[in-house]
């Protein structure tokens, strides 16, 4: 575990190291809201010893700062971008869950040549409609005034498959601590950006890399047809619907999901040979 100043915060992050020795670069994860990077922490076991892995608490979540206000999409991405410069990682592979699939969305369109690979899990590429941003507005305001507390129990059989919560209590435990955790104000902050985000849609067909768009079967959040809106749109994309899966299959079903993004990190690696001189 590590922590930095960046763009006037710190910054806490775990990081592998150098990269292992099987190919696929390097693995970015970012987390979703809101939760904090312990969420990745089956991901970091499976390909920690294979390659070099790197997963921060986003700005106003987990050990970094919580700065208040409003954190666009931007932000985010620019934060990640800059912890990318400090460790010295110029192009990596970016998986990012609901939230985190789209501040890796913002991270395509501003930095393209940076990214070697796409990992878009349980997210969405359109614009927040007007009763979404005023409903995102509203929850913001609702955590400022009374904590985090009963949003997370309000949400968690929305967050993970109702089954999850029965028959895999140590991970719902894991999904309701991350939420309680969660600073009102970051979460605040985050809830203000997502809400005039814009829309990735007419990026999607642009997307050069090698993408993978995973989402679980029963996601009562972003549901599987947002997955196939993805899926269709970006050229080559594969998707993978982890079955019995809420909103969190990394947490929810990790083999079914490692599986998926080891596929992606070989198709990187291939990709990568190829354009190797």
């Amino acid at each position: 575990m590590g922590g930095v100043q960046l763009n006037g915060i710190t910054v806490a992050y775990d990081d592998t190291g150098e990269s292992g020795r099987e190919p696929g670069g390097t693995l970015v994860l970012v987390h979703g809201h809101p939760f904090d990077r312990t969420m990745w922490e089956p991901q970091l076991a499976s390909f920690g010893g294979r390659l070099r892995v790197i997963a921060a608490d986003l700005r106003g979540y987990g050990q970094t700062t919580v700065v208040p206000g409003t954190t666009p999409l931007e932000t985010f991405a620019r934060d990640t971008a800059a912890l990318l410069d400090h460790l010295g990682v110029r192009r990596a592979t970016l998986c990012g869950l609901s939230m985190g699939g789209q501040i890796v969305l913002e991270f395509h369109r501003l930095f393209p040549e940076r990214v070697a690979g796409l990992v878009l899990a349980d997210t969405f590429a359109q614009a927040e409609t007007p009763q979404g941003r005023a409903d995102r507005n509203a929850r913001a305001d609702a955590l400022l005034r009374e904590g985090m507390a009963g949003y997370a129990h309000e949400v968690l059989d929305s967050m993970v498959a109702p089954a999850t919560v029965r028959d895999l209590p140590d991970v719902a435990a894991h999904v309701l601590r991350m939420m309680l955790a969660a600073p009102p104000e970051g979460a605040a902050a985050a809830l203000r950006g997502r809400a005039e985000r814009p829309d990735y849609t007419a990026m999607l067909p642009r997307i050069a890399v090698p993408t993978l768009v995973v989402v679980g079967s029963e996601d009562a959040f972003t549901p599987v047809a947002d997955a196939r809106f993805l899926h269709e749109r970006i050229p080559g994309a594969r998707l993978a619907v982890v079955d019995g899966a809420g909103h969190m299959p990394n947490l929810e079903r990790p083999a079914e999901f490692d599986a998926a993004l080891a596929g992606l990190l070989e198709a990187v690696a291939a990709a990568e040979d190829m354009t190797k001189p």
